[in-house]
Order: C-alpha cells, then sequence, then structure tokens
C-alpha cells in the first residue's frame, strides 16, 4: 500500500505453519503407499471447499482485515470470528520481536475453526518492506535498508536477503508480505513522488532495474514460504500525491502497453501470486475509474494482457484519502465488480458494515454473487498452492 503518515497454503497444513515431525517418526510412521495414495486424494480440492462454505464464510475468505501488530484486543478477536474473516494484516508498527509477534499471530489463528472460516486457514500479512515501511521490528528481526539501498545490491545479493528476512517472518506466524515495491520514480521526479520516492521505497530509477529486484526480492520471499505481494498496478512511481492522504489523485501518463509495467510483468513471470491494485486514477488507461474500481486495469491488463492468474488485492479501501468520495458499500460493490480478488481494509472495525452489505447484494444479485464465489475460489485455491 502507499505509505500512510503518520502511522507509520500444497496442502492446507503448508500454510497453517505446522511443525514438520522427526524423520525418523515420519518414516516410521507411513502407512503403506496405497493408503498414502487414498488419503492424498481424499484431501479437498478448492471447489469441493468453497462448496462447503456458508456466503459469509466465502465473504470472509475474499477480505483481508487490519489488526494491530503488537496483538488484537478481546474485542477484534470475537469480531473476527463473528465475521469469518479468513485474512489478517498486521498493521502499525510492533518492536516486540519475532516470538512475541508469534504470539499474536497464534492468537489470530486460533479464530479459525469450522463455524468461523469453515476450517479453511488463514493469510496473515503484513509489510515488511525496509526502510520507513517495515511493521515488525526487534529481537530476531533484523533492520531492512529501504529498496533504493537494496537496489544498489546485487540481484543475488537481495534474493539471499529477502530468503532470510522472509523466514523471520515465517518464524513470526506470518505468511503474506505486501512487498515488494514495483512502482519505478524516474530520477526527475525522485523526492518529488510523495507516495514512493519521498521514503525510497523504489529500487531504482528505471523499469528495467526495478525488474530485476522485484524479482529477486519475491523469489527469495517465494523461497523462505512467505508470498508476495507485487505494488501497486500499474504504478505509483509517476505521480507526486500520496492516495493515502490526498484525494484525486491522477497519473497522466501511463498507458495499458507502458515500458513502466515491466516490474509487474517480470514478477508474474517469476510466479508472483499476488499484486495490489494502487489507488490511483489513470487517465490514459481509464480516466473514469480509481484502480481498483476500473476492469480496464484489473480484467483486461492484469488478467489478460499480462496473463495475471493470482490475487488481485486492493490497496486500503477504508482510510484512504482518495475513497473519500465513496461510502463503504459503493467501495466494496465496484471492487468486486471490476475484477478484484480480495478486499484491503487496515482496521478490521471497518470491515462488519462493508461485509454486511456484500451479503445483502450478492443475495439480491445472482450475477454479482458468481463473481463473489470466483474470489473465494480463487483465494482458495492459492491457499492450497502455498507462495
Amino acid at each position: 500500500m502507499s505509505l500512510r503518515w503518520p502511522a507509520a497454503i500444497a496442502a492446507a497444513l503448508v500454510l497453517g505453519l505446522t511443525t514438520a515431525a522427526p524423520q525418523g517418526l515420519a518414516q516410521a510412521s507411513n502407512p503403506p503407499s496405497s493408503v498414502a495414495v487414498e488419503r492424498t486424494a481424499a484431501v479437498p480440492t478448492p471447489a469441493q471447499q468453497l462448496a462447503k462454505l456458508t456466503l459469509d464464510q466465502r465473504i470472509g475468505q475474499v477480505v483481508m482485515g487490519g489488526v494491530p501488530a503488537t496483538g488484537a484486543s478481546s474485542s477484534d478477536l470475537a469480531m473476527i470470528k463473528r465475521f469469518h474473516m479468513g485474512n489478517i494484516f498486521l498493521s502499525g508498527r510492533s518492536s516486540k520481536g519475532v516470538v512475541a509477534t508469534r504470539k499474536v499471530t497464534s492468537a489470530l489463528r486460533a479464530t479459525v475453526s469450522s463455524r468461523s472460516t469453515g476450517g479453511i486457514p488463514m493469510f496473515i500479512a503484513t509489510d515488511q518492506e525496509g526502510g520507513y515501511v517495515q511493521v515488525l521490528s526487534g529481537p530476531g528481526f533484523e533492520k531492512i535498508p529501504t529498496a533504493l539501498h537494496q537496489g544498489r545490491w546485487l540481484p543475488r545479493s537481495v534474493q539471499v536477503s529477502a530468503q532470510r528476512w522472509g523466514s523471520q517472518l515465517r518464524s513470526a506466524g506470518v505468511n503474506v508480505n505486501l512487498a515488494p515495491v514495483a512502482d519505478t520514480v524516474p530520477a526527475s521526479l525522485g523526492t518529488g513522488n510523495l507516495p514512493i520516492g519521498y521514503w525510497s521505497r523504489e529500487f531504482g530509477y528505471t523499469p528495467g532495474a526495478v525488474a530485476t529486484d522485484v524479482v529477486a526480492f519475491s523469489k527469495g520471499m517465494k523461497a523462505s514460504g512467505v508470498a508476495p505481494v507485487v505494488k501497486h498496478f500499474p504504478g505509483l512511481g509517476r505521480v507526486r500525491q500520496n492516495t493515502d492522504i490526498s484525494s484525486g489523485v491522477t497519473d497522466t501518463v501511463t498507458t495499458r502497453r507502458d515500458a513502466y509495467l515491466r516490474p509487474f510483468k517480470d514478477g508474474i513471470g517469476a510466479g508472483v501470486r499476488w499484486v495490489m491494485v494502487s489507488n490511483a486514477y489513470y487517465s490514459k488507461i481509464d480516466a473514469r475509474h480509481i484502480g481498483p474500481f476500473s476492469p480496464t486495469i484489473m480484467r483486461t491488463m492484469l488478467r489478460s494482457d499480462l496473463g495475471f492468474t493470482g490475487i488481485v488485492i486492493s490497496d486500503d479501501l477504508c482510510n484512504a484519502k482518495q475513497l473519500s468520495p465513496w461510502s463503504y458499500s459503493t467501495r466494496a460493490r465496484a471492487f468486486f465488480n471490476a475484477g478484484g480478488t480480495m478486499l484491503l481494509c487496515t482496521d478490521a472495525r471497518d470491515l462488519p458494515a462493508m461485509q454486511r452489505y456484500l451479503h445483502t447484494y450478492a443475495l439480491a444479485n445472482p450475477a454479482f454473487r458468481a463473481k463473489i464465489d470466483a474470489a473465494a475460489l480463487k483465494v482458495l485455491e492459492v491457499k492450497q498452492e502455498g507462495t
């Protein structure tokens, strides 16, 4: 997501972060091969999982709500269970370290049940880019340099470092990282680009340089078992204002087949299964709709042009100033109508109103319910794939 200041699962067991049995025990307890095959075949497919979920549980799979990285309150946990939330974002800042964060994520995973999520494990995400955007720090977490600093390293060093940082996240119970930033800020704009350049969140000043490090960082995260999220499609590098704190933010340069799309294209080509969409307007692509409301950006460009088949996640649709002209219900309806997969709300307390609306609207509109079902199926597919 663009920076806000101040504030600053392959089986399902994989993302459940279970501990593997010692090798000798695993070998001793292995059943005959015929039994093993039978048990493997019994693992429900994503479509079979979907068929068992209620509408509310399906809606819970297509939203991600934010809770404090220092720990969700008892009321937060009760709300997460009541509203069947299947994905959580650790927000704000925590300097408590890996062990303490593992307790936070364990409490969140304890909300998973047949009643809440249909037994589907959670995606737990955070924002661990480096530099000014590092939600988790303290014992066990390295201090990560800015992307601009990382961009001075050889790609292999970026990949190895990202794998190490990802392992720290995994140890803390986090399996999705809302990074890397794939936006390219031209050198001529530099720090005049408030969402990215001002904070040195870009890997470099040319699409080629950024693409190389986006791929390296993504490969490192994936190798650690943490899913990377490339952002903010189709790019925030050539705007001046920050969509989190300003409205009407518009990119007047980027086109449908722009050279600045290369970092996203290469990240997708490297196997990234998550792409975050920018909240900005793109006047040369779809002047009538902001990114998360644009079928041209999500369906035509991402799905068709770039062949992306994973999760299209929004930037924050609850608290960003750019979204202020629209009601919560309009935001939710427009995002899924345009082709979105998962709606991010950085404060989970704002989600129930959206979820109630989505339930009512889906019941009254079969075509819209089909979109919710398709989005939920996509999330279940990616959860079963792993990173």
